[in-house]
Formats: structure tokens, C-alpha cells, sequence
């Protein structure tokens, strides 16, 4: 099956489409739907009438885009009409929500008019907190957005100009430095004298080139003065980048060019015509779906470095203006900006530059099938599935709306990225809460398998981010190779056993386990094995915490640290916790990892190990002890070890949280089933610690939540241990070695 036949079945599944609309407030009783509508809805309607801006506190208005289209110019397509453009509307309106959690509205008018599109756009600003104007044919475009931008009160923006201009943009920042040019001298031609190719040419001026440097071609040629004369197809955009050169054709202008900008038709420019550019050219050609020139094509024209980018997904350098939209709108609605002007469009593309010299996120590498992706003339911008795009460029517009006056809210800098996460989910709303507890004080954090990739890449992120001091043991000729490889500018303490004295460690480790048959010499060769230095070094202060395992087993991980470090002085079990996070909740599950089959005692200190680590969350533990009997409705010796550790925390002075059980899981987890079925139950509230019977139970019930609940999943996190030792999963991921370093670090403090 082709990709059009699998496009025909993708968009026709029912419900056909790809969108649809959800309430966010709860419709469930009849008082709820009497505040939703009548009578209730009177109140917000006359705050509203009262001062007009409480529609962004009562409505969705302040999360809600309208993407107008007519038609007239769909990318590929040409001039299709209103009705035909819909689906690729509501593929824009996808990806705001997946990108950057705005809700669409998509609009598409049966108008052919510049001034009934702008009336029509207009008369809808009270619905909407921006407009985002697409495949709207040139010239009505530029007329359409210059007036909707004077006259309304609200970001009108053009994705079809100023989306491809931004990204390009970017790539264009990072590859001047590449070669190590000057942007200011750098002559560029542009094939293409669109609207996009205006709007890029305009911005490329913005970013300090000069006008006189560029030249432009459309279908006739090079636009010259003289044409402007006397060719009536030059419209008032062509004319502005008219240049006083003698006429010709793109093949003339390409000749000692610095930078060419593709906004054309495919197969237009030869490899003689690259051969005739300057020294290390820049090459964008992003006609779609076949560029000006292919990729290999063009690398292959000539022996110096040329930098090449295009508009395809499997091409190095993709200029795809998903990067740039979703972002620039979040960061214009957060600030309720009246407009998106030229600083902040600036500001964006100089945030994706940036964000691409920086070590990128092991999904991402793995979402583009493992290709290494490292700054270079490979990896000029970042890709747009990197999570990191909101948190960069969101930010970077809303201070450059603020900063140029555009702005009509002040937004907390240290809180406002906590505030996009929680946007792309729970789970990152709770590890930012404990990432920023590490930054308060970072602890010293030795790395057990020093010398693996993703380990000196999390290592270099904790000490870049502030949110711990890295130790690595490993060996240190291979470590700093890898350091130079991945660029990874930082110095880390490396501890290597073949070179440096860890005879101490060894003597420290005899102290300790010559009653449990370690002699001198198994001292020193067990101090040899990773796990035990690192253990070792924790024990004696040299280092606060430990994270070993992404290599080997969980069991042999956590064998060393037990024996050296164990149990804290009041536990005398650890266990291993998961946090699972779902939109709107989250809840802690234990045992998962460690112990088989624990007895009422052992559950009862499990219990209170995990609410404990709870609290560091800033959750309020509600702890369920779950079982197949719900309050004495099944007494059997399972059941009884339940209630045994229900019995024994109520007599607990320490465990100051709501504990009851023996409960089955529903009934842990629903209100109404509390309430209504066992309103004597100590849970006036949904548990959010769950405590299995048995290991078996938390390890299938966790990855189950994880698989058919859509719930992100955190650790496991290793409590009850005497010092914070944790033990990552096989395969972890960077940010996983990174988020459970933090929660190493908050365990130390």
C-alpha cells in the first residue's frame, strides 16, 4: 500500500479526521452542568462584559489559535480551495496541540478577496488569542497579514512567510559560524521571489545581512532595476529587493555567492552552478518535494565543505517550520502579546541556533533511527520532536515580547518553564519540582560506569544544569576521548582503579566484610569491581550518593551497595519504588524491584519508606495496602499479612499520613467507590501510594499501567537504604540517569 492509499485510510478511520473537541471541566452531575451553562455561565458572562480581558481568565480564548485558510496556495498543491485545505489544516491544529499544547480552531474560508478574508478575520478576534494565516496565495498575503496586524489586538502571523525565514534562519546563524563567515558580508542569492522568499530576505536583514548583498530570482531571472522598468509581472514585493546589476539568469547570480537560498521549483541548480559559488558554500535548497538540488548532489559538487539543507525529512537539515510556529505561539500567548513583531521572531531563531551546539536527548537520536546527531555541518538546527524546542524558544519570545514593549503579562522567568513542562505532562511537572531541589545545594554524585556514552553525557548535563557535582569511574583515557568526540566542554573528577591510589577504599573495604569472609587480597581485588568502590567511597563521605546498573543486572547492581552501605539505622528493608505519572495524577508504586514476598513488618516500613519519598515530591501521601479482599471480605494468610502491616502503622506514631487497606486496587483508586461503598474508610480521597502484596504483583501491575494506562514512568527509585544508592534500568536514557541523580541528590540533602 502507498502512501496515499495509507493517508486515505489514516484520515478516514472513524471518526474521520483528526481532531475533536473535549470538555476540561467535569460534566458528570446535573450542578456541573448548571455551572457549564445556564444559570451559572451568567457569572463569567457579565465579568466578562465588565472588563474584556477576564476572558482570558474565564474562557479558553488565551489557549485558543485559529488557523485561516482560503486555499489558495497549499504547499504542493496549489490552489485547491477552502474545502480541499481542510485536512491540512487540521494537521496544523495537531501539531499546536503535540508541540505546544494550543487548541485550534481551523477556518476555512470560501473567499477570494483580500478584504472580505480580512473582514471575516477580524470579526472573529473575540474568539481567538492569535490567528495563524496559511497557504495563502502571494501577494493577497502580504496586504491580508500587514492589515490584520494593524487593526487587531491579538498575534497575526503568516507561518508561510515568516516560518521558513525563522528556521532557515537559524540554520543560517550556525552555519556562518561553521565557516566562519561574516553574515554582514556574505553575498546570497535567492531562487524564488514568493512570499516566503521575501519574507526570509527581509529576515535575513534582521540578523544583520545587508540588503545590497542580496540578489533574487524569480521564473525571468535575476530582478534588476531595469526590469522593474518595464516587466509588469514585478509586483511591489518583487521590487523591493530589485538589484542596479545587469539582467540574467540564476545560473549568473550563483556566481561567488556565499549563500543560496532555495524557495523554488526542483532540479533547477547543477552542480557547475554550486562548483561556481565562493569557498564553502551554504546551500538551503527547500522546494518540496524535490529541492532545487539534491543532498548528495550538492555534496558531492565539490571537495570543501558545503553546508546543505533542504526541506526533506530524510535529508540532514530540514527546515521545517514545525519548529518554529507552535513555539512562537506559545511563548506570544503566555505574555498575551499583542502582536508577534520582528524582535521576538529574532529571538526565536537565534534560541533554535543555540539549542543546536548542545548535546541532544537519546529519543531523539532514536526517533531518527540512531543516526548520531552532533552539531556540525550535519546538524545545523535541532529536530522537532526534541522537547527541549518549547522550553528554548517559548521563553526566548515571551522575554523579547516583554522587552519590546509587545507584551500585556509579566511572566516569572523561574517558574515559567516548570509551567511548560507541566504542559507536556506530569511526570516532567514532578521531576522539575525535585530537579530544582537539587540546584539548591548540588551533592557530589559518583557514576559507577563512568566511561559509558550516556553516563559522561548525563554527567556533563548535571554539572551544566547545576544540579550535581559528577564523579565518574572509569577509565580516564577513554572517558576524556569520549568527552572530545561528543564535545562535551567540562572537566569532571574521574576516578580510574588501574591508575589512581585506591588502596584506602580496599583497607575500608576489609573493615568492613573481614567477618563475612573478605581476607586482604579479595579486598583488594573486590575494590577492582566498580560497585564496591563506588560503594565504598559513599561510605566514607568521599561522595554523597551513587547511581550504578545501566550495564548489568539490577541484582549485581544492588549486591554491593546492600553489603557495604545497607539498610538506614531505623529500616531494615529497602525497596524499590516506581512514580507513575498519568495527565492529571500521580501515584507511587512499591515494591516493584527488591522484595519477593515481605511479610507485615516489611510491609509496613515500605510503606512508610514510600510516602516518605513522596513528600520529596510534594505529594501528600494517601496510602493504599492493596489486596484481592477489600476490609475482611476474604481472611486467608495473604490477606492477614495485609492487615498485619495496616495494624502496625496505625500504631505508629511516625506514620503521619493516611494509611488503610487490606483494599482491593478499584476501590483504592476511585472516589466514587470509596465514597459510596466504604465511607468508613481512612481514604477520603483516592490512595496515590499504592503497596503490592508481593514483588510479582507491583512489577506486573506497574509495567501494565505503563503499557495500557499511558503512564510515564520514574525510577525505580531505591529507598530505605542507609546513603542514597540508586540503580538504573538497562537502556536507560540520558534524562533517566539525569532524573535519578537529582533524586539522589534531594535524598542527601
Amino acid at each position: 500500500m502507498g502512501i496515499e492509499e495509507d493517508s486515505l485510510e489514516y484520515h478516514q478511520q472513524d471518526p474521520p479526521g483528526k481532531i475533536e473537541m473535549s470538555t476540561t471541566k467535569s460534566t458528570s452531575t446535573q450542578h456541573d452542568l448548571s455551572l457549564a451553562y445556564s444559570p451559572g455561565v451568567a457569572a463569567p458572562c457579565e465579568a466578562i462584559a465588565a472588563a474584556t480581558d477576564e476572558s482570558y481568565s474565564y474562557t479558553a480564548k488565551g489557549n485558543l489559535v485559529g488557523v485561516v485558510s482560503n486555499g489558495s496556495a497549499v504547499l504542493g498543491l496549489g490552489d485547491i480551495g477552502a474545502q480541499a485545505s481542510k485536512p491540512v489544516m487540521e494537521g496544523k491544529g495537531v501539531l499546536f496541540k503535540r508541540f505546544a499544547d494550543i487548541d485550534v480552531f481551523d477556518i476555512e474560508l470560501d473567499q477570494t478577496k483580500s478584504e472580505d478574508i480580512i473582514k471575516s478575520v477580524q470579526a472573529m478576534e473575540p474568539t481567538f488569542g492569535g490567528i495563524n494565516l496559511e497557504d495563502i496565495s502571494s501577494p493577497k498575503c502580504f496586504e491580508i497579514e500587514e492589515r490584520l496586524r494593524e487593526s487587531m489586538d491579538i498575534p497575526v502571523f503568516h507561518d508561510d512567510q515568516h516560518g521558513t525565514a525563522i528556521i532557515s534562519g537559524a540554520a543560517l546563524l550556525n552555519a556562518a559560524a561553521l565557516v566562519e563567515k561574516d553574515i554582514s558580508d556574505m553575498r546570497i542569492v535567492f531562487s524564488g521571489a514568493g512570499a516566503s522568499a521575501i519574507a526570509t530576505a527581509r529576515f535575513y536583514i534582521s540578523l544583520g545581512a545587508k540588503k545590497e548583498n542580496i540578489v533574487m530570482c524569480d521564473s525571468s531571472g535575476i530582478i534588476t532595476r531595469a526590469r522593474v522598468d518595464h516587466d509588469d509581472s514585478l509586483n511591489e514585493f518583487k521590487e523591493e529587493f530589485a538589484r542596479d546589476v545587469p539582467d540574467g539568469e540564476l545560473a549568473d547570480a550563483m556566481k561567488g555567492t556565499d549563500v543560496f537560498v532555495g524557495l523554488s521549483v526542483g532540479g533547477i541548480v547543477s552542480q557547475a552552478m554550486v562548483r561556481s559559488m565562493a569557498d564553502d558554500p551554504i546551500i538551503f535548497a527547500m522546494a518540496n518535494p524535490d529541492p532545487e538540488i539534491g543532498y548528495e548532489e550538492a555534496k558531492a559538487a565539490r571537495d570543501d565543505t558545503v553546508i546543505m539543507a533542504t526541506g526533506r525529512s530524510d535529508d540532514p537539515n530540514q527546515v521545517n517550520n514545525v519548529l518554529g510556529f507552535p513555539f512562537i505561539f506559545r511563548g506570544a500567548l503566555d505574555v498575551r502579546a499583542t502582536e508577534i513583531n520582528e524582535e521576538m521572531k529574532v529571538a526565536a531563531a537565534e534560541s533554535l541556533a543555540k539549542l543546536a551546539r548542545r548535546d541532544v536527548p537519546d529519543a531523539v537520536v532514536k526517533a531518527y533511527g540512531d543516526r548520531p546527531l552532533q552539531f556540525g555541518p550535519e546538524y545545523l538546527i535541532p529536530k522537532p520532536v526534541d522537547p527541549r524546542v518549547l522550553f528554548e524558544v517559548a521563553p526566548a519570545v515571551a522575554r523579547a515580547a516583554e522587552t519590546s514593549g509587545v507584551a500585556r503579562r509579566h511572566l516569572d522567568s523561574n517558574t515559567y518553564v516548570e509551567e511548560l513542562e507541566a504542559r507536556l505532562g506530569k511526570s516532567r511537572e514532578m521531576m522539575r519540582v525535585v530537579l530544582n531541589k537539587a540546584k539548591t545545594d548540588p551533592k557530589r554524585v559518583v557514576l559507577v560506569e563512568g566511561d559509558d556514552e550516556k553516563i559522561i553525557r548525563a554527567a556533563y548535563q548535571m554539572a551544566d544544569q547545576g544540579i550535581a557535582e559528577p564523579i565518574l569511574i572509569g577509565n580516564s583515557g577513554s572517558i576524556w576521548n569520549t568527552m572530545e568526540t561528543l564535545s562535551l566542554d567540562f572537566e569532571p573528577e574521574i576516578v580510574d582503579p588501574a591508575e589512581d591510589q585506591v588502596g584506602p577504599y580496599a583497607e575500608r573495604l576489609y573493615d568492613l566484610r573481614k567477618r563475612k569472609g573478605v581476607t586482604h587480597r579479595k579486598a583488594t581485588e573486590l575494590i577492582q569491581n566498580r560497585d564496591f568502590l563506588g560503594s565504598v567511597m559513599l561510605e566514607m563521605g568521599d561522595v554523597d550518593a551513587m547511581l550504578t546498573g545501566l550495564t548489568h543486572d539490577y541484582p549485581s547492581a544492588l549486591k554491593p551497595p546492600l553489603e557495604i552501605i545497607g539498610t538506614a539505622a531505623d529500616a531494615e528493608y529497602a525497596a524499590g519504588v516506581y512514580m507513575l505519572t498519568f495527565k492529571n495524577k500521580v501515584v507511587f508504586c512499591a515494591d516493584a524491584t527488591v522484595n519477593r514476598d515481605p511479610d507485615g513488618k516489611a510491609l509496613a516500613e515500605i510503606t512508610k519508606h514510600t510516602a516518605t519519598l513522596a513528600r520529596r515530591f510534594n505529594v501528600d501521601p494517601r496510602a493504599a495496602l492493596l489486596s484481592y479482599s477489600n476490609f475482611g471480605s476474604v481472611v486467608d494468610e495473604k490477606t492477614r499479612t495485609v492487615r498485619d502491616a495496616v495494624e502496625i502503622l496505625s500504631n505508629d506514631p511516625s506514620a503521619d499520613f493516611t494509611i488503610d487497606g487490606e483494599i482491593q486496587a478499584d476501590a483504592a483508586v476511585v472516589k466514587e467507590m470509596l465514597t459510596d461503598e466504604y465511607e468508613f474508610s481512612e481514604l477520603d480521597r483516592p490512595a496515590n501510594v499504592l503497596i503490592f502484596p508481593n514483588l510479582e504483583s507491583g512489577n506486573i501491575s506497574y509495567k501494565l499501567l505503563q503499557q495500557l494506562g499511558d503512564a510515564k514512568a520514574i525510577g525505580p527509585i531505591l529507598v530505605g537504604m542507609d546513603k542514597p544508592v540508586h540503580i538504573l534500568q538497562r537502556g536507560d536514557e540520558v534524562k533517566d540517569i539525569v532524573h535519578l541523580a537529582g533524586i539522589a541528590v534531594v535524598d542527601s540533602q
